[in-house]
């Protein structure tokens, strides 16, 4: 008996040996600051030899992406349709059914590091005819069994198996954060898109209030000789440009209604507006964070990582195939030919052992499973990477985008203004005999393009503030 305990006890304390790589944080190159921050939010490197001051940490640290989206996105309608997308939206519901795919699968894994206990019973009645070697054999036999069965975890095969599951179970917590950030700059993203659409079709529908009453206008003028055919001719293309437009305006609003309705986990139709275009709020300028909060702060990074931790403990699980498989196992319970019996004298039996068993030839099959999962490893890790590069360049992308957006919408007022100024002109010279109609003609159709460049202007620069705060990791965060 006590060579037995002995033994066991040795089985049990050899279940903390584990083969296979230990997982190390890879070292990434990450860079010192975001390429395309504006030159006030650039993070010193070195110490300022003039003023002997340390750079301000909490200013280079500060980061959009630590705000929570009702506070980046400010519109109250644009929050409720944040918020109906979160709870609604198919994406995110599918994310949250893989972890629990991943949890359960974390149990099943993690089982195999237990013993399984099973019972059972049976009643034979056998009636045997007699043959030239046994005589005629009428018996009844009874048995009720429970049966032990470990397979011990002796290279931690079992224990590698689930440090590999609970990385999937994280990995699938992390993409529904992702799935979570994406849909969160979707719906902002598609509102403004729809408001920018909104103000172009107003834009269309003034100035076409405006040129049919310039068209009127000139026909007077031409009905008291004051004007030619020409005139009106050129009027009713003003009328005509601003009219075209309206038709494929209401067209591509309809069809953006039906697409954030989608995102919104409902049927297609109207979407309730808040906050015009022009008046959405937003910074002039955005604190990007240091660059080495961002794999902290990006799920699809964290996400990676998960990844591959688990193609690293799945080296483990691989190499545990050389070394020997060891089992345990015991019967107990009763066995009489009469059932009245079962329970009552001799019947009890038992029987305990233990089976070892050692891979010698499996024709490169072991081998090649090992160079599978290192390959694997390999490939996650790559992913990894790739994935820390790609978030900082889009990072970088945003940036310089958001910056120069706002330049560009700036100078798109200034054109919009100065196109205005010559439209009025022309109308007064025109209605004082000192110009044609070409001219109001000219100056008409530059004012409207610039009206419509000047509204896609807005948008573009709240895309871009948009795109900044996905790429740096934020709206996942409840």
């Amino acid at each position: 008996m006590k060579t037995f305990t002995a033994l066991l006890a040795l089985m049990l304390f050899a279940t903390g040996c584990t083969v296979g790589p230990n997982y190390k944080k890879p070292v990434v190159d990450i860079p010192g600051q975001y390429r395309g921050a504006a030159p006030s939010q650039e993070v010193p490197t070195s110490v300022d030899k003039s003023t002997d001051q340390q750079p301000s940490a909490q200013s280079g640290a500060q980061s959009l992406a630590d705000e929570r989206w009702w506070e980046v996105f400010q519109d109250k309608q644009l929050q409720e349709l944040i918020r109906t997308a979160l709870k609604n939206n198919y994406d995110v519901q599918i994310a949250a059914a893989r972890i629990l795919k991943a949890q359960a699968q974390l149990g099943i894994t993690r089982a195999d590091q237990l013993p399984t206990l099973s019972t059972g019973a049976a009643a034979i009645n056998a009636d045997i005819p007699r043959t030239t070697l046994t005589p005629n054999t009428d018996t009844s036999f009874n048995v009720a069994t429970a049966n032990l069965n470990w397979q011990l975890d002796f290279w931690g095969k079992y224990r590698r198996a689930t440090e590999a599951a609970r990385a999937n179970l994280l990995a699938a917590r992390w993409a529904r954060e992702n799935v979570i950030s994406t849909l969160v700059s979707n719906v902002a993203a598609s509102y403004f898109q729809l408001r920018a659409l909104d103000l172009q079709l107003e834009i269309s529908r003034r100035t076409l209030a405006a040129r049919q009453e310039s068209l009127k206008l000139t026909q007077t003028l031409v009905d008291g000789g004051a004007g030619t055919m020409i005139d009106v001719r050129q009027a009713e293309q003003l009328v005509a440009t601003a009219a075209e437009n309206i038709p494929d305006l209401e067209r591509r609003i309809e069809q953006q209604e039906n697409f954030i309705s989608t995102l919104l986990g409902n049927n297609p139709g109207p979407i309730a507006r808040g906050l015009p275009l022009t008046e959405q709020p937003h910074a002039p300028e955005v604190p990007a964070g240091l660059p080495s909060s961002l794999l902290e702060r990006r799920p699809d990074i964290r996400q990676a990582e998960e990844q591959l931790i688990a193609a690293n403990a799945y080296i483990g699980v691989a190499k545990a195939a050389y070394y020997p498989n060891i089992s345990l196992t015991a019967n107990a319970g009763f066995a009489s030919s009469a059932l009245t019996s079962l329970f009552t004298g001799p019947a009890g039996l038992w029987a305990f052992g233990g089976t070892l068993t050692q891979p010698i030839f499996a024709g490169g099959r072991i081998k090649s499973g090992v160079k599978y999962s290192e390959a694997q490893r390999q490939e996650a890790l790559l992913v990894y990477r790739q994935t820390i590069q790609q978030a900082f360049r889009g990072v970088s992308d945003s940036l310089v985008a958001y910056r120069k957006d706002r330049e560009f919408r700036q100078y798109q007022q200034q054109l919009t203004d100065a196109a205005q100024d010559a439209a009025r002109l022309s109308e007064t010279r025109y209605s004082g005999g000192r110009a044609s109609y070409l001219e109001v003609l000219t100056n008409e159709t530059n004012y409207f393009n610039a009206e419509l460049g000047l509204a896609q202007a807005r948008l573009n620069e709240l895309l871009a503030l948009v795109e900044i705060y996905r790429t740096l990791g934020g709206g996942w965060q409840s």
